[in-house]
């Protein structure tokens, strides 16, 4: 956590955060350098995400870039003093997939929105969030052996995970770009607009989940992370005993079901 105190100073200019609504927007805002993912911006981003974690009044965190891209990846000029350091480049790496790791084992609800260059280590941030919302024009890219070098932070299992292992090869090994319609044809974005129209849809979406309950949210997110990593048979076993729990304890489930009948909105209390 050493990297994450020594960031703490220069988070405001690395990492910017607005809360409003119960909704958190957390903005990369390095735009000069297409907003790269440094040792630095990293740990700014895993304390933020941590503060956030502890707020109950945020459900929805919202993660974009400033400028003309989301993030284009790792500095690699930083990389080759990091590359020197041994235990200092094991450190960015744990803080890197602890952040990551962060964002997937959360109760909150993450999207990313990406409207331009989304590269390398930017691609292993967006795969970690639980809905991406990309434009046409967005510019999306594995990328990283193009310059020899490659992903630590997740990229290689989570892109075949996402999108099959043939079609996660040919991104990585080719490092070749597609587009935000291409990235949702594949699997890689859930939705893709003109990039006009990236904020009527991110107002969009945000208005749906909101309207859903939380506790409701939390168990979907979870029952569909965790039973991807196990075997069918356990997966179901666990949604089957999940949605046990959730349906005889929880009041949104019930009041769900009676605002149906009664056919009026329900009242969710997230409980």
């Amino acid at each position: 956590m050493a990297a994450v105190n020594e960031a703490a100073g220069d988070q405001q200019e690395r990492v910017l955060c607005a809360v409003e609504d119960g909704v958190a927007t957390i903005t990369l805002n390095r735009p000069d350098q297409l907003n790269p993912l440094d040792r630095l911006t990293v740990a700014a981003l895993l304390e933020q995400v941590q503060q956030l974690e502890a707020d109950g009044s945020v459900s929805i965190i919202v993660l974009r870039g400033a400028g003309r891209a989301f993030s284009a990846g790792g500095d690699l000029e930083g990389y080759m003093q990091l590359y020197r350091d041994r235990p200092e480049f094991m450190k960015f790496l744990r803080n890197f997939n602890l952040l990551l790791e962060e964002i997937e084992r959360s109760e909150k609800i993450y999207v990313a929105v990406v409207h331009g260059h989304c590269v390398a280590g930017g691609l292993e941030l967006m795969l970690a969030c639980d809905i991406v919302l990309a434009a046409h024009e967005a510019q999306i890219a594995d990328g990283h052996l193009n310059f020899a070098q490659l992903p630590g932070a997740g990229g290689s299992q989570r892109l075949p995970r996402a999108i099959g292992a043939l079609k996660a090869k040919l991104l990585v090994l080719t490092g070749r770009t597609i587009g935000g319609e291409e990235a949702e044809r594949i699997g890689l974005a859930s939705l893709s607009v003109p990039r006009s129209e990236l904020e009527a849809a991110l107002d969009g979406l945000i208005a749906d989940l909101k309207r859903k309950s939380p506790l409701g949210l939390k168990g979907a997110k979870y029952l569909i992370n965790t039973g991807g990593l196990g075997a069918r048979d356990a997966a179901l076993e666990l949604e089957l005993h999940y949605v046990h729990h959730y349906a005889t304890t929880s009041h949104d489930a019930y009041e769900g079901l009676a605002a149906f009948k009664e056919k009026r909105k329900p009242d969710l209390k997230g409980e």
